[in-house]
């Protein structure tokens, strides 16, 4: 696969609590440079990046991260401030605890609820697969699609384990035809990120492959 085409489907990501606007300022440059699909930062750097970037490249920012037990009200305040500093696109985290208790609709209900806050900007959402059982993650591909958000997303990168190639063919196989999938977590070459791709997934998150290509010159 074309290294270009593996990059536009990056999004190029610096979530470290230690992040200064000195990080992700150099972050947009390279996304800008390299053509990601998009920056993924934390809330509190999203008016500041987006004036930056200058309409140069999407502004992407997470929600209820990384744990993702905040209250609905929150997740949604959250979401209408981000939009509203100029974020592009949403990253979600469920309540899993809810997942394991079974709490579909109001799980259902809370990615509606975020959804609605986006105010037609992109949301994905985040299911933490390594926390999960099978039958858990096939739930929550049903759910995200009823709830009509735009990607499903295997990982936050903070728990044990990030995606793994098993869990992207098990959501290309059980969400609905108008959900695309990121892969996120631990990806961490060129051809980890190709056999990801091969799978299903539209979206990576990473700041390695941005890396890799800068240092290897691949572009």
């Amino acid at each position: 696969m074309d290294i270009k085409e593996i990059v536009k489907r990056c999004d190029h990501t610096q979530l470290s609590v230690t992040a200064t606007w000195e990080d992700i300022r150099a972050l947009i440059d390279d996304g800008i440079r390299y053509g990601t699909a998009s920056v993924c930062i934390p809330p509190c750097y999203v008016a500041e990046a987006k004036r930056y970037a200058g309409g140069r490249l999407p502004i992407c920012t997470v929600i209820g991260f990384p744990n993702g037990y905040n209250t609905e009200a929150v997740k949604v305040f959250e979401t209408a401030e981000a939009v509203a500093n100029g974020a592009d696109e949403i990253d979600m985290v469920i309540n899993i605890g809810d997942l394991k208790a079974k709490r579909y609709e109001k799980l259902q209900a809370e990615i509606e609820a975020v959804k609605a806050a986006c105010g037609g900007k992109i949301l994905k959402v985040i299911i933490e697969t390594c926390l999960l059982t099978e039958e858990e993650k096939i739930k929550m591909c049903e759910i995200v699609t009823a709830a009509k958000a735009d990607f499903i997303k295997t990982s936050t990168g903070f728990s044990k384990a990030g995606a793994t190639r098993e869990d992207v063919a098990l959501f290309k196989a059980h969400v609905g035809k108008d959900v695309k999938i990121k892969a996120a977590g631990g990806i961490s070459s060129v051809q980890d990120a190709e056999k990801f791709v091969a799978l299903g997934a539209d979206r990576l998150g990473t700041s390695r492959i941005v890396k890799i290509v800068k240092e290897e010159h691949l572009l």
